[in-house]
């Protein structure tokens, strides 16, 4: 290795060293509002690093709406929020063109912006909108534009996309479909705090005024951010891992993992970059320079769960997609 490369070495850990402290702070200012949903902060964080879009689950209640405001205010982004109903047209998520006419009398259309334009956007209970609403949406997240009358219009360079389901009150609601979910880099599920946390919650959200969140970084530290995760090494180890686990969790692998015959369908290549990209960024949270096979087995859950189903035969056997995943990565690790 010559000088330079040393250098260049160095100067990656030391960008590396520096982003991890910003994110730990961002990560201890999240959890100073947002109580007992440890876990659910860290998987956000790594869906931003990673550069991806996160589909949160839970009950009403859980502070997701206020985990999103939260991050807007610690990661300095512009941040939106649309509440998903069955009368929601696409343009009110894209925008829409409007007739003008000018002092002269000259006529032209001019384009309104709709509510995608912005960093970080929040989708409040998507499977409440129609197939062609949550249609505009995914397309806009995947393709960072939006198209209206002919007309491209970009997405802000950071864009990314957190939306929610409520796993109740399935009425009236229009499940996303298996390619439209796959989009979605992780899917986060929001459970109750435990006991102690939901005291704190209670006794600091109802005494005195409720402590603001204060910003941590910038847009740009994270833009540079999710460059240095995607330049974060992975060994071959984790790479076989990541492969073996994906591969496992399908339903023609010739793999002995224990739930042969279970598995509807699977999860395709799109989960084993996300995987990819996933550990990495999880490395960089927790300050490691690589990420290791337990981040693949921490991370397999939230990957795989919204990428794959299971046959009949399986679910009335009471069989579920996480204790699959779990007998997967047991078996596999």
């Amino acid at each position: 290795m010559n000088k330079v490369d040393i250098q260049d070495e160095r100067g990656a850990h030391q960008r590396l060293s520096a982003a991890s402290e910003t994110f730990a702070r961002v990560r201890d200012g999240l959890n100073a509002v947002i109580f007992g949903q440890e876990d659910v902060v860290e998987q956000t964080l790594i869906t931003l690093l990673a550069g991806g879009h996160g589909l949160l689950i839970g009950v009403p209640g859980l502070a997701k709406t206020k985990l999103v405001d939260t991050l807007g205010t610690v990661m300095g982004m512009d941040t939106s929020r649309v509440q998903f109903t069955p009368d929601l047209m696409p343009s009110d998520i894209t925008g829409s063109e409007v007739m003008e006419e000018s002092a002269s009398g000259a006529r032209a259309f001019r384009f309104i912006r709709g509510p995608v334009f912005t960093q970080l956007l929040m989708a409040d209970e998507i499977n409440r909108a129609s197939p062609r609403t949550q249609s505009a949406l995914l397309q806009a997240m995947q393709e960072k534009h939006v198209t209206v009358a002919g007309a491209r219009h970009d997405l802000p360079r950071l864009f990314h996309v957190l939306a929610t389901q409520n796993p109740l009150e399935q009425e009236g609601t229009y499940p996303l479909p298996e390619a439209q979910l796959d989009r979605f880099l992780l899917q986060i599920d929001v459970g109750y705090p435990g006991l102690e946390a939901e005291r704190r919650m209670l006794l600091a959200t109802t005494i005195g005024e409720e402590k603001n969140a204060v910003k941590v970084c910038t847009p740009d530290e994270l833009l540079d951010a999710q460059t240095l995760v995607r330049r974060i090494p992975v060994g071959e180890q984790v790479v076989d891992s990541i492969l073996a686990l994906v591969r496992a969790a399908r339903p023609d692998s010739d793999h002995d993992s224990g739930v042969r015959g279970m598995i509807a369908w699977g999860p395709g290549p799109r989960a084993s970059q996300a995987l990819m990209l996933a550990v990495r960024a999880r490395a960089l949270l927790d300050g490691r320079l690589a990420p290791s096979t337990d981040d693949v087995v921490a991370l397999a859950q939230p990957v795989l769960r919204h990428r794959m189903a299971l046959n009949f035969s399986a679910r009335a056997e009471g069989a579920t997609t996480a204790g699959v995943i779990e007998r997967l990565c047991r078996n596999l690790f």
